[in-house]
């Protein structure tokens, strides 16, 4: 088991290394001097986690998930205001154009996508670096390496952008997520408070339009608009990255049913434990 543990992590951190090799090459031998939003976007989430591990707490889950807090507000603001500035600007049906979503670059969508790669990075490692994930294949580092592959071919191509930014509108249910394990870990447990159920009800709205609905929205859209895309590898990797999103939402959605059970019934999970 620790073996098996042990190579699932070198394989995620080589796929890393990878990964930070391509982006260097890109930005020094290349020219992209924009994506140096990538390796800022990196350095600001490490030094947002050493500013909590000095100053809050050295638990590393609990500043992991602080920093996760962080990125998915940020993001979430950021993201919000990208589509509301091009619906002001172009109006909503346009907005969803193909030729938009393909090929478009809305005001301060790249700089967003960017900024969100590093935030991927910087976490993949934190995670491997303190084991903060279980099992063979773990989901969230499978996630994180799928929107590193697909994030980072859409910034060096420069298309799809527009696409990937929609993506982030999932960072809205992100914050109660983070905000739900940070609550737990301060020892607030009480389901019967109104903190609490309002922090479900928030998380339940936002899983099921930020995050589900968003993302088979997306679906629906490259299937639609697949006769567009021509012959080239953004669509196959693109339905291949939403596939994958939208079976672990399926898992999520599950993990969070059976959460918000045990947290309405402790009681019963407690007998349920002692036999």
């Amino acid at each position: 088991m620790a073996r098996g543990r042990q190579d699932t992590g070198v394989f995620f951190f080589a796929t890393l290394v990878l990964w930070f090799v391509s982006v260097v090459f890109e930005i020094v031998f290349n020219g992209r001097r924009e994506l140096l939003a990538v390796v800022a976007g990196c350095c600001f989430f490490q030094i947002a986690n050493w500013v909590i591990r000095f100053s809050l707490s050295r638990d590393p889950l609990f500043v992991n998930t602080s920093v996760s807090l962080l990125h998915s507000t940020i993001t979430s603001v950021f993201v919000s205001l990208v589509l509301v500035n091009q619906w002001m600007t172009t109006g909503l049906p346009n907005m969803f154009d193909h030729s938009q979503l393909f090929s478009g670059n809305w005001p301060g969508a790249y700089t967003a996508l960017c900024f969100s790669c590093g935030y991927f990075a910087y976490d993949q490692l934190d995670m491997l670096h303190y084991h903060l994930y279980s099992g063979w294949i773990p989901s969230v580092l499978a996630h994180h390496l799928i929107l590193l592959v697909c994030f980072t071919l859409a910034l060096y191509r420069n298309v799809t952008v527009n696409y990937l930014v929609l993506t982030l509108v999932c960072e809205l249910h992100s914050i109660f997520l983070h905000v739900r394990k940070v609550r737990r870990m301060a020892g607030v447990r009480d389901a019967e408070s109104k903190v609490v159920r309002i922090e479900w009800i928030l998380n339940w709205i936002t899983f099921f339009f930020a995050r589900l609905g968003c993302h088979i929205f997306i679906t629906y859209k490259l299937i639609i608009d697949a006769p567009k895309f021509g012959n080239g590898v953004e669509l196959p990797l693109a339905l291949f990255g939403m596939a994958g999103m939208n079976l672990l939402n399926v898992f999520l959605g599950q993990d969070l049913f059976k959460a918000y059970k045990r947290e309405k019934n402790p009681n019963m999970y407690r007998v349920r434990k002692n036999d």
